[in-house]
């Protein structure tokens, strides 16, 4: 199954609180949104991409409660992000700084901040071109770091503002370091894909 654009007439508008409702009532869907409003919704992943997805989040997390960086989020987390599109991360990481500009509305919704980090791993439902530009909308919406690790081509791409795209072959020993967004993180991908 594809993703789905449902187009949104500019007339209509809705606000975050109408697009929280809309996602309680359907859980089973991954809803995003475009700057222009227009809803994204996204198929189920399935199993092995939800395996090793719930490996990287731990792997984040483990991390994170040693470093104690920020905070770290999984999939099902959306961010407003500048340009005013809503996008849920396969993984994000948000500085302790960045946490403390969160309103208590937002920790309620969707916080108004770019994740300093932004990881997507590539399901077979997904066009790779699909999740390249929305790599490249998280770079051009302030965001510092991202990686999109992609199991079916064995590859990953590595993602920084205004820097050309590293690719990088993805083997056993295959390691990710975190640089100075994630200080001292290393992703080694076989304990990920066993």
């Amino acid at each position: 199954m594809d993703k789905f654009i449902l187009y949104i007439p500019e007339s209509i508008q809705f606000s975050e609180e109408q697009l929280l409702t809309l996602l309680e009532g359907n859980r089973d869907l991954r809803i995003e949104t475009d700057a222009k409003q227009n809803l994204i919704i996204l198929p189920p992943t399935d199993l092995q991409t939800g395996k090793i997805n719930a490996a990287l989040t731990y792997e984040f997390g483990k991390w994170n409660i040693s470093a104690n960086r920020g905070l770290v989020f999984g999939s099902s987390t959306g961010f407003t992000f500048p340009d005013g599109s809503i996008k849920a991360p396969d993984v994000s990481f948000v500085s302790h700084a960045q946490a403390e500009t969160i309103t208590e509305k937002d920790k309620q919704g969707f916080a108004h901040i770019a994740p300093q980090f932004v990881l997507e791993l590539r399901s077979a439902s997904d066009k790779k071109q699909d999740v390249i530009e929305k790599m490249e909308l998280y770079m051009e919406n302030d965001c510092k770091l991202g990686w999109l690790i992609d199991p079916l081509e064995l590859d990953y791409m590595i993602f920084r503002p205004k820097t050309p795209v590293e690719t990088h072959d993805l083997t056993s020993e295959t390691e990710i370091y975190g640089e100075d967004i994630l200080p001292e993180f290393v992703l080694k991908w076989r304990e990920i894909d066993r």
